[in-house]
């Protein structure tokens, strides 16, 4: 895989939160209409809500990573990938195999 298309380990657990607590909003939206808790975050931590409340924190901070975006070099992809952003490596054979990965996988 081209390394300009992976995610820092941060990036991943931040879409993890996000897809979490996308699916539990939607979750408690459908449990609105049918007049029951749907919460899966509260079923599960309801007996402890300082967790609960924690989670809901750690879900918006994670959104608020990926609005915000990412600057290391796996997010941006530097460090020789496609796209590099100055990582002064442009030149070397390591980058040019990335290059030419990245081109064959648009074909």
């Amino acid at each position: 895989m081209h390394k300009g298309t992976q995610k820092c380990s941060w990036g991943s657990v931040s879409m993890i939160f996000v897809l979490i607590g996308g699916v539990n909003w939607g979750l408690i939206g459908v449990g609105g209409f049918i007049g029951s808790n749907l919460n899966v975050i509260n079923l599960i931590f309801g007996g402890a809500p300082v967790i609960e409340w924690i989670i809901y924190i750690l879900v918006g901070l994670a959104a608020l990573k990926l609005i915000l975006g990412c600057s290391c070099k796996a997010c941006k992809g530097g460090a020789c990938g496609a796209g590099c952003s100055g990582c002064g490596n442009c030149e070397s054979s390591e980058h040019k195999s990335h290059e030419s990965e990245a081109m064959n996988s648009m074909e």
